[in-house]
């Protein structure tokens, strides 16, 4: 065969090498774009996911909190009143029907009623999250320590507005924060660290390379936004549980609440509007009105004293809401209502 024939022939297949090649290429170019591209809405999708979710909790966080320090801020009300009655009994601590209630006093309640009013006069212009924070880890503690002495010596209960609010989180060591948003907090540390890889990954691919190291970089961020996924599983998991608690919890204290104001109105009225203030001279009527609001007032201070979240062993674990106090506190709640009513 002529030499010139056989370089022709030669070259030919060559050509149809290099082609098959490019096609080959173009194809992997192809399918790694698609992989890129399906990475990139599952990692955009995740993101969506849990702000919506940390969102939503923190919110309900807070709504709770802000409800839990109005209640506390009111027992200045019940404490007033039961300092007017006179020869009244001893209120000792409470274990009727399977309910146990703490034993507290009204100048207990009244610092408890002063801290409450420091901080809600502070979480106007505190973070979001701050109010949620302070249920998280129990609103009475947080009014408690509302009362206590900032770091550089000062009382908190002299500071007003965010100033309080913050040396109270700082008396706290920050736990009131941590607590709640401690999963938040966590959720987005993870997260961060898993969407990391994505982000570069996805955002700093040359499309140029090479075809093999284009899908290797692909596959890498596909598995990366699997992994971004499950992490925003889980965490959301763990917001949306604890959204539903505080809006189940909230709901419960206003139930409690709206007995409380009851019997509340009923000893305004005839303590305050009757002038009858001495324990001997009550009927049985205001006798049992004052009794129930004395339960209704503890149940209502064991409520604000429940610390909703649990917060991980360590940095890395999840934290988790208290499901075991909260339904023990549902069901005291539901019992003492039931023997009121």
């Amino acid at each position: 065969m002529p030499l010139p024939l056989i370089l022709g022939i030669a070259a030919g297949i060559a050509g149809a090498a290099g082609i098959g090649s490019g096609i080959s290429g173009a194809v992997k170019m192809k399918d790694a774009n698609d992989t890129m591209e399906s990475a990139r809405r599952r990692h955009e999708e995740c993101q969506k996911k849990f702000k919506r979710c940390n969102e939503e909790s923190i919110t309900a966080m807070d709504s709770l909190g802000e409800t839990e320090l109005v209640i506390l801020k009111s027992f200045q009300t019940f404490a007033d009143l039961i300092e007017k009655i006179q020869n009244r009994p001893e209120f000792k601590e409470i274990a009727k029907n399977g309910v146990s209630l703490p034993k507290f006093d009204p100048e207990e309640l009244k610092e408890v009623s002063v801290g409450a009013g420091v901080l809600l006069g502070g979480i106007g212009g505190a973070a979001a999250g701050t109010a949620g924070g302070f249920a998280a880890a129990g609103a009475t503690t947080a009014a408690v320590m509302a009362l206590g002495t900032a770091s550089t010596g000062t009382a908190i209960a002299s500071l007003s507005g965010a100033a309080a609010t913050n040396a109270t989180l700082a008396a706290l060591g920050g736990g009131a924060i941590a607590a709640g948003g401690g999963g938040m907090a966590l959720g987005t540390a993870i997260l961060g660290g898993a969407t990391l890889g994505v982000g570069l990954l996805v955002g700093g691919v040359i499309f140029n390379i090479t075809g093999s190291s284009l899908s290797d970089k692909a596959d890498e961020a596909w598995r990366q936004s699997k992994k971004e996924e499950e992490e925003v599983n889980k965490i959301c998991g763990y917001l949306i549980d604890l959204t539903n608690a505080a809006f189940q919890y909230k709901n419960t204290l206003n139930k409690v609440k709206a007995v409380y104001d009851k019997h509340i109105d009923l000893m305004t009225y005839f303590i305050n509007k009757l002038h009858k203030q001495d324990w001997n001279e009550f009927d049985y009527e205001q006798q049992k009105t004052v009794e129930n609001a004395y339960m209704l007032v503890s149940i209502l201070y064991k409520m604000c004293k429940v610390q909703l979240v649990l917060k991980g062993a360590n940095e890395n674990e999840m934290n988790k809401v208290n499901t075991v106090e909260i339904d023990a506190v549902y069901a005291d709640a539901d019992k003492l209502l039931a023997n009121i009513a």
